[in-house]
């Protein structure tokens, strides 16, 4: 009997497999041959994994565009997060104006419940995705959103603003949309529609509450939180280059992708049409 080889399964590659080869290849045996043991959450995936419309000749063909890694990503937000560390102890004790400080106190509490919800969106995701390299690049992306999580609830705390961002969000107006819609989607079972829906709204609200609250941080002369937002916004960018070129991975799915889109994208709208008068 011939014997296999540890790395048998990248033969078809035709080169020296890298770091991202070797520690994202066939990490998932259950979606070709199903669960060892059955148990009730077996009907949950043959449902909402193997059962969705969303498909792919073989899902472990595709590849994040960054090739993360456990290490590199690692030493990637180790880089990051000494950078903010730096721009936070260069800004420590910088005043802010009232008028801008009466926008980070409607802003900053409140946005730590949305992206709390992007998390774990993305994680169940990555829970649920054919794939071991969606599930990592998932895994990765729901630690960005802890991170920004944290850095929000710092600033909010360092610049002692007043902690009603429970409140506004389970009450205030302006964010009631957007609550609806994180809740739609944390509802969402279905893997594929999950995914897609949160591209739909990733795009929309990372350029609000990263791109544009940056450019206002930068006008109100708040140094601090626009490095804070610039740092943020280079997971958001990663998060967009995955995400495309899982969708653009994923072809034959133009149908069902654009019956997704349809049924979100008025709710993506109208969510972000108000959550943009808290930065007003």
């Amino acid at each position: 009997m011939a014997v296999r080889r540890t790395y048998w399964h990248l033969a078809s590659l035709g080169t020296k497999p890298n770091d991202y080869d070797i520690a994202s290849s066939r990490l998932l045996y259950y979606p070709g041959r199903g669960f060892e043991v059955t148990t009730p959450l077996s009907a949950w995936y043959r449902d909402y994994q193997q059962g969705s419309p969303f498909r792919a000749d073989d899902w472990d063909a595709f590849r994040d565009p960054r090739e993360t890694t456990y290490a590199s990503y690692v030493e990637l937000q180790r880089a990051k997060e000494a950078f903010v560390d730096g721009i936070l102890a260069s800004g420590r004790g910088r005043a802010v104006s009232p008028a801008w400080r009466d926008i980070l106190a409607r802003v900053l509490p409140a946005l730590r419940f949305p992206i709390h919800g992007l998390h774990m969106i993305a994680a169940y995701i990555g829970s649920m995705a054919p794939s071991g390299r969606i599930t990592i690049a998932c895994a990765f992306q729901a630690a960005d959103e802890i991170r920004r999580i944290q850095r929000f609830a710092y600033r909010t705390r360092e610049l002692e603003l007043t902690d009603t961002g429970r409140h506004a969000w389970e009450h205030a107006g302006a964010w009631q949309p957007l609550r609806e819609l994180v809740e739609r989607l944390l509802a969402t079972r279905d893997w594929g529609e999950a995914f897609v829906a949160l591209v739909l709204v990733k795009t929309r609200f990372d350029e609000l509450f990263g791109t544009r609250f940056r450019e206002l941080a930068r006008i109100a002369g708040d140094d601090v939180l626009a490095n804070i937002l610039y740092s943020l916004g280079e997971d958001a960018t990663w998060h967009a280059a995955w995400s495309g070129e899982l969708l653009r991975f994923a072809t034959g799915n133009d149908v069902v992708i654009a019956t997704w889109r349809e049924r979100w994208q008025p709710l993506v709208t109208r969510a972000i049409h108000a959550a943009g008068e808290v930065l007003r």
